[in-house]
């Protein structure tokens, strides 16, 4: 077999091994979520983490430079070279493809969060409305902490930096009751691409090959740490969103900071209003009046703040990741991020905040 074809046959391989891997999620629990990939991501924040600024990003605008310069000095020679180049294609991509898994993404394989923590699935309506008045209160509550103010909006007085080193403290009280949420050594940046980000309509990511959290330093402060705590749990080893979103809703609620608490319970429900929304309109009309003006100024802050940035570029990226996360065991795509609520009102059926 001519070498140049071992590669293309290896992502193939590749892709059928996966789904099959699908098959043992305790299996991937077992040896690599809680096996290999916990030494993986510990070496990599170890030789990154410290660094103040995002290798990653800068191997990102290191590689699509070079990407451009290659498509550029290819141009004359996909007529008669075609089938080479396309090979040539794909083997970069099968290389892209295993790496990629090997340092993190495997973890879209492992035991839903759901049966690790013994969390049911399905709510009732009932269960949504009581649970949002729940949230509400508490919002209500943690908001006029802050301000002494109902009417007054949550501006969150930490520098992005201060963030950062805040969050562990929510983290180390999460893993006092939960010890899988444990985690050590970070590595939080400000990504050097907030603004494309911004456009693209995404908060932060993981860079699953520097295992580096990047958080879009643009955002709304009074939500900022909220997106820190999201970007943490895809570190310690949970790629699903909505699991993630839930790690970290509990992750601040469990802060000792008042500023931390209310991004969780805020962002919370805004998710779940939307939930009643869609299945009550006037149940939602009658929820709306009990949640204090400083809230919904809030509310009001982040949704002027993505209309500035409102283009075909979001809605052309989030169709490629919806359909990315419905490739990597995530069905219900960028629908998978308010199935947190799922999780929040079953685990919070029988327990206070």
């Amino acid at each position: 077999m001519k070498r140049k074809y071992i590669l293309p046959l290896f992502l193939l391989f590749q892709i059928i091994f996966l789904k099959v891997l699908a098959f043992f999620p305790e299996t991937i629990e077992r040896h690599y979520s809680n096996g290999l990939y916990v030494f993986t991501s510990r070496f990599e924040r170890t030789v990154l983490g410290w660094i103040p600024f995002s290798f990653g990003d800068i191997m990102y605008g290191i590689l699509i430079v070079y990407l451009l310069i290659s498509i550029w000095k290819t141009r004359k020679t996909w007529q008669k070279q075609w089938k080479d180049n396309l090979l040539k294609v794909v083997s970069c991509l099968s290389v892209f493809y295993f790496i990629f898994h090997l340092l993190w993404a495997l973890n879209y394989y492992r035991l839903p969060l759901f049966e690790k923590m013994n969390i049911k699935r399905e709510y009732s309506n009932e269960d949504l409305y009581a649970f949002t008045e729940k949230l509400i209160a508490k919002t209500n509550e943690v908001q006029f902490a802050i301000t002494h103010n109902k009417n007054q909006k949550v501006t969150n007085p930490y520098s992005q930096d201060s963030i950062f080193n805040m969050t562990q403290n929510g983290y180390d009280n999460l893993a006092k009751q939960y010890p899988f949420f444990k985690y050590e050594i970070p590595s939080r940046k400000k990504s050097l691409f907030s603004l494309p980000l911004t456009y693209m309509g995404f908060g932060g990511y993981l860079n699953p090959f520097t295992n580096e959290s990047q958080v879009n330093y643009k955002l709304p402060m009074y939500g900022f740490p909220n997106v820190v705590c999201h970007e943490m749990a895809h570190q310690i080893g949970f790629a699903s969103e909505s699991e993630c979103n839930f790690i970290g809703f509990m992750a601040c609620i469990k802060n000792d900071d008042l500023y931390f608490q209310y991004a969780a319970y805020n962002v919370a429900l805004r998710y779940c209003l939307g939930n009643v929304i869609m299945k009550d309109e006037e149940k939602f009309k009658a929820l709306r009046p009990k949640i204090n003006p400083g809230i919904i100024e809030n509310f009001k802050e982040s949704e002027l703040f993505w209309e500035q940035y409102d283009t075909f570029i979001d809605k052309g990226f989030h169709a490629f990741y919806d359909q990315f996360l419905k490739a990597n065991q995530q069905k219900d795509g960028l629908e998978s991020y308010s199935k947190f609520v799922d999780l929040l009102i079953n685990y919070y059926k029988e327990k206070e905040f």
